[in-house]
């Protein structure tokens, strides 16, 4: 006998959900299975990181995991590993690894292409690796319309050598090399270097994304993903970039630093697709030239 102190237990709606269920119009009397929400991807190694705390390197990381595994690549890609603070992610990510010289990744993805046609090939670089010394190697990739895909993280610092000045580092922005704040007089301006690489013919996408909060992050996720279908097509040479934030090079606090990249880095670096050849695009962040110079303010290095 059901009593009423069960039937209250049973929450409300509880009679009219067990009629439902006796005369078989429920469809929710039969459990379809656990909802998997979380879980750590295949091609992610399960070990300690030798990150900085709040570095952005970890979730990008991530999501280069689980899209190369969400599209089965994880067995065909052989990927070229970059010189700076990620130079350890063979570590991270459970692929093949190649370790390039200072800043000649994209010349020794080259190389792989040429030999490997059936492999899918990937770069990782940093902004003082790809848009400093490797600057020539990147241009010439993207104008020969290689078939790679090249994950560009940019911290507008060089942040394993000691917060010295980037290519990209803000206007105004404070490093242990330009402590009073960069000067264009003297420095310089930062490199739009997605935008230059964007306006190449061989480039069939180009896509800025951001770790800055979990909805940025999302969409970053579809532009790593865009990248890996463009080389899947072999449409050309895709990149990535994805502003992130550096809170020890930049003499910040972890929230103080993501302050900062949805701030001055966002409006410095627009995220959004710049060109999609494959749609006909470009969309989202203004064409080169239309914004104001990368500028920087705001609390620790970067005031």
């Amino acid at each position: 006998m059901r009593t009423a102190t069960t039937d209250r237990a049973a929450g409300p709606g509880a009679d009219s959900t067990k009629l439902r269920a006796r005369h078989g119009t429920d469809s929710t009397a039969v459990s379809a299975g656990p909802r998997i929400i979380h879980q750590r991807p295949a091609l992610l190694s399960e070990r300690s990181t030798h990150y900085c705390p709040g570095c952005g390197h970890g979730v990008i990381h991530r999501l280069v995991a689980e899209v190369l595994g969400e599209l089965g690549l994880g067995p065909r890609t052989i990927a070229v590993a970059p010189v700076g603070c990620a130079v350890f992610i063979y570590d991270y990510l459970r692929l093949d690894w190649l370790e390039a010289p200072h800043g000649r990744a994209p010349a020794v993805a080259t190389g792989i292409r040429r030999v490997r046609p059936d492999a899918f090939v990937l770069t990782y670089q940093g902004d003082g690796d790809l848009a400093a010394i490797g600057t020539a190697e990147i241009v010439h990739a993207a104008a020969r319309g290689e078939a790679i895909t090249a994950i560009f993280v940019n911290n507008a610092i060089y942040g394993m050598t000691g917060g010295q000045m980037a290519p990209t580092t803000l206007l105004g922005q404070r490093t242990t090399s330009t402590p009073t704040g960069r000067e264009a007089g003297l420095a310089g301006y930062p490199i739009r270097i997605t935008e230059m690489l964007a306006q190449l013919p061989g480039v069939a996408y180009a896509a800025r994304g951001s770790v800055g909060d979990p909805a940025w992050i999302g969409r970053t996720k579809g532009y790593i993903r865009r990248a890996c279908e463009v080389q899947l097509a072999r449409a050309g040479f895709a990149i990535v970039e994805v502003i992130s934030n550096c809170p020890v090079g930049w003499g910040m606090t972890a929230r103080e630093s993501i302050a900062w990249l949805k701030g001055p880095m966002a409006e410095a670096y627009p995220p959004g697709v710049l060109v999609d050849r494959l749609k006909g695009a470009p969309e989202g962040p203004a064409a080169p030239g239309a914004a104001s110079s990368p500028r920087a303010h705001g609390p620790g290095r970067g005031g």
